[in-house]
């Protein structure tokens, strides 16, 4: 479809890939204007934008996978000043009923956001959260990686000729991998005891490197993660770790949020609804940002075992009749409470000193 009316608002939707992207435009009331094929470059985007602008008032644009195939286009059109809102992938019951092609899911992007269904504003992913996710991208993989040799060079150690494997039989972890890097194996690798040796050492040495390069990756993101938010660090149980994941889960404009509520569910800490004829209860979400979710978790199983208030608080709760699972999918709402105002206040500070 190529005709349109140059005037009056219209909404546009993206079907984001790899290689291409599919922009849609649509009336107010959802019916169908233009669609068209643009390359997901530079150049691509610019043309996309100009293409848009033919069009008249944009009132809002739907992007699909704004944080993978759509983040260099919904960094160019936030910067143009159009209104950019994330549109979940069409489910299989519709796409069963509707089919699927690219036009087809780009009118349904534009569609959700014409008709509000589509709202999240996506990341900006332009300041210091973006720099700190990248490195903890690397940091899990190089923890997973120091994990699999590890699991490695244990294998090893129980397969390991005699009298090898007697000499390294009960060492704990950090002597097993000292004792492994003075290894010396002879120069015949034929002879599986000098290749076991030769073996073990390799896998000692990889785990030194690794460890090297976690260590270094924690004192970056132990920086970034102070610096981004110092109010965040600040509390009770919040490590790098779980800072870190917090960060990366509101991303770079924490104010795109719309209330503390909004952040608990985004966290998957929301209290669902389970009730039924005499029961009233509620159960833990199993939505949302898993690893935002375990984030919450190990900072409220810290504050159960380490802070007076909240082992006070659990004997009390606990006495009510409230079993250690609801217990802590209320710990997991509080301190969603918390991680939200720390977030979002040097945000409020700077609209207030605005003012």
């Amino acid at each position: 479809m190529t005709g349109h009316q140059p005037e009056g608002e219209v909404f546009a939707g993206v079907d984001t890939h790899t290689d291409t992207h599919h922009a849609a435009v649509v009336d107010p009331l959802g019916r169908p204007l233009a669609d068209r094929e643009f390359p997901a470059t530079t150049e691509g985007y610019r043309a996309l934008l100009a293409w848009l602008d033919t069009f008249g008032i944009v009132r809002v644009v739907g992007v699909e996978c704004t944080g993978s195939y759509g983040a260099g286009l919904t960094r160019v059109l936030t910067t143009a000043g159009l209104v950019v809102v994330e549109v979940n992938v069409l489910d299989r019951g519709t796409r069963h009923a509707r089919g699927k092609s690219d036009p087809i899911d780009a009118y349904a992007a534009a569609r959700a956001a014409a008709s509000g269904r589509a709202h999240a504003i996506p990341k900006a992913r332009t300041g210091m959260v973006e720099a700190l996710r990248q490195l903890r991208v690397v940091r899990a993989s190089a923890v997973k990686a120091r994990t699999q040799a590890m699991n490695q060079l244990i294998g090893l150690r129980v397969t390991a000729p005699e009298p090898l494997r007697q000499a390294l039989t009960g060492l704990a972890r950090t002597a097993l991998i000292t004792t492994c890097l003075r290894l010396r194996p002879g120069a015949d690798l034929t002879d599986p005891a000098h290749a076991s040796r030769f073996a073990l050492r390799q896998l000692a040495r990889r785990i030194r490197r690794l460890t090297e390069e976690i260590d270094e990756l924690e004192e970056h993101l132990t920086a970034l993660t102070t610096a981004a938010a110092p109010d965040l660090a600040a509390l009770f149980g919040v490590g790098t770790e779980t800072a870190g994941q917090l960060l990366v889960t509101a991303g770079d404009n924490p104010e795109r949020l719309r209330s503390e509520a909004a952040f608990a569910a985004l966290c998957g800490a929301a209290p669902v609804p389970a009730s039924s004829g005499r029961t009233d209860r509620h159960r833990l979400s199993r939505g949302g940002d898993r690893q935002a979710n375990r984030a919450l978790h190990m900072i409220a199983v810290v504050r159960m075992r380490y802070c007076p208030r909240t082992r006070a608080y659990v004997a009390r709760r606990t006495q009510q009749g409230l079993t250690k699972k609801d217990i802590i999918r209320c710990l997991k709402r509080f301190i969603a409470r918390e991680v939200y105002h720390a977030l979002t206040r040097p945000h409020r500070d700077r609209l207030a000193s605005v003012a």
